[in-house]
């Protein structure tokens, strides 16, 4: 196999070399192009958030107290809205399966496009692992098919949704959109429950302690602010997951955009909303340690049985839509970081409906492994680990791109530009010390993981990637195009 003399001139800074490979090797790596409109990208964003209206929020309440979590949900809000328009940019410009991936390899190079592909990695296979853990809680709790051991429930999750992405894109994306609108329907009938019973005192029902700059409102004074910041990154986590299906999309530079931001626009209005009545319905105190906020609010409110069990079956669509969704968003990253070499080859390889088989295989074998430990809040705060680092990386892209190439043609442009996406940065870094404050045993695990990959791309991979891949391109043309500058 022959080394690229302009592939290796590129990368010899970054001590990497791109080997070109034979004309088939991007053939047998194929997605179906063309699938999805602005609306399903929408919904796909949706769906990947949706569980975490249901549950997993609400102990941000025993970190911060209503006023803590409601100052810290802001705060990611802002964080999430600035991010969001940075990558509707990014991903117009490069819309390549690889998404943050492909932005950091443009703006920071070999290393930090592995750097931000692998956390965001991390955060998409440890995810899915903490939600099949609340699936098995709820299908346990709704008495299901008479199942009282989560592993079954697991294991059917990963096989039967797994299964339906090998057939295709179009065929999932679609399927994603139905479960989630059963999501969002069952949210909105939750309101119209727990509106009525809204108590302005319940809010504020968790006693101040002794801590600094602590009140009725914060009752864990300022610092509880700031520990409650990964719980409310469950209200939007993993919207950013879009620009992943850049090269399945219908005319990106326009669709992703729209997408992305009507995704962010839907997430907002429920994050408020599922904040305040929840609480003000259940009290914060009570729904600080629950492990099923809408349907025990619901309970404390008086509320009909009937009610209550829709609600609990809509929380289980819910769960079922962000597991859904996220497998593909993983599935796509794998992709895309094999696909260019920074990964082993194989697990980009397509089958005959364009899915990549290893890409959806392996990471969910390694989810259904993990999902046996049963430790649902420990992941997700390991996923939440992952995704605030990504975070950090993909502004940082942005603000790198805009000054370095301003040239680049970019169908949309972030409002603001690199002041609203380095607002997004100093509230990712703040995130990341965050997820130490809250949980250091899961930061360190998913660290020591991060470890591992990046020692992998350092003694192996970055000697073997690929000439021809798209996002090796990118950086080629942007090279040459500076060289002639």
């Amino acid at each position: 196999m022959t080394v690229e003399p302009t592939a290796r001139a590129a990368h010899h800074h970054a001590g990497v070399e791109a080997e070109a490979v034979d004309a088939g090797y991007l053939q047998k790596r194929q997605l179906r192009t063309g699938t999805a409109g602005w609306v399903l990208l929408a919904g796909l964003g949706v769906a990947a958030v949706i569980s975490g209206d249901y549950a997993g929020w609400n102990f941000g309440l025993a970190e911060g107290g209503f006023g803590g979590l409601l100052v810290a949900v802001v705060l990611m809000a802002v964080m999430y809205g600035a991010m969001v328009l940075g990558l509707a940019e990014l991903g117009s410009a490069l819309p390549t399966a690889g998404g943050g991936y492909t932005f950091a390899r443009r703006a920071l190079g070999p290393w930090g496009g592995y750097a931000t592909g692998v956390a965001v990695l991390i955060e998409y296979a440890i995810a899915p692992a903490a939600i099949a853990t609340f699936i098995g809680a709820y299908v346990e709790s709704l008495g299901l098919f008479g199942i009282t051991d989560g592993w079954w429930v697991y294991l059917a999750a990963y096989a039967l949704f797994i299964g339906v992405h090998l057939l295709g894109v179009g065929e999932a994306l679609k399927v994603m959109m139905a479960i989630a609108a059963v999501a969002v329907a069952g949210l909105v009938l939750y309101l119209v429950g727990a509106i009525p019973a809204f108590d302005s005192a319940n809010l504020l029902d968790i006693a101040p302690t002794d801590a600094a700059g602590a009140s009725d409102f914060l009752p864990h004074g300022w610092m509880g602010v700031w520990a409650a910041f990964p719980f409310a990154i469950w209200f939007f986590l993993a919207v950013e997951c879009v620009p992943l299906a850049s090269e399945e999309a219908r005319d990106p530079a326009r669709a992703l955009p729209r997408g992305i931001v009507a995704a962010m626009g839907v997430l907002l209005v429920l994050a408020v909303l599922m904040l305040v009545f929840t609480s003000g319905a259940g009290g914060s105190e009570a729904m600080s340690a629950s492990g099923n906020p809408p349907v025990e609010a619901l309970q404390v409110a008086g509320s009909s049985d009937g009610l209550t069990d829709v609600v609990n079956y809509a929380g289980l669509f819910g769960l079922v839509a962000s597991f859904f969704s996220i497998i593909y968003a993983y599935s796509r990253q794998t992709f895309a970081l094999s696909r260019a070499g920074y990964l082993p080859r194989a697990l980009s390889v397509t089958n005959g409906r364009k899915a990549p088989v290893l890409a959806l295989l392996v990471p969910g074998a390694v989810g259904f492994v993990l999902s046996l430990t049963g430790e649902g809040a420990m992941l997700l705060n390991m996923a939440v680990f992952g995704a605030t680092v990504s975070y950090v990386l993909m502004m940082v892209s942005h603000i790198v791109l805009r000054r370095r190439e301003p040239q680049l043609e970019r169908p949309y442009r972030t409002p603001g530009g690199v002041a609203t996406t380095g607002v997004a940065l100093v509230l990712a870094a703040a995130a990341v010390v965050a997820t130490f404050l809250v949980d250091v045993e899961a930061a360190l695990w998913t660290l020591a993981a991060y470890a591992l990959f990046l020692g992998y791309f350092a003694l192996y991979s970055r000697h073997h990637l690929v000439a021809s891949a798209p996002e090796e391109e990118f950086a080629l043309l942007a090279a040459a195009d500076e060289e002639v500058r």
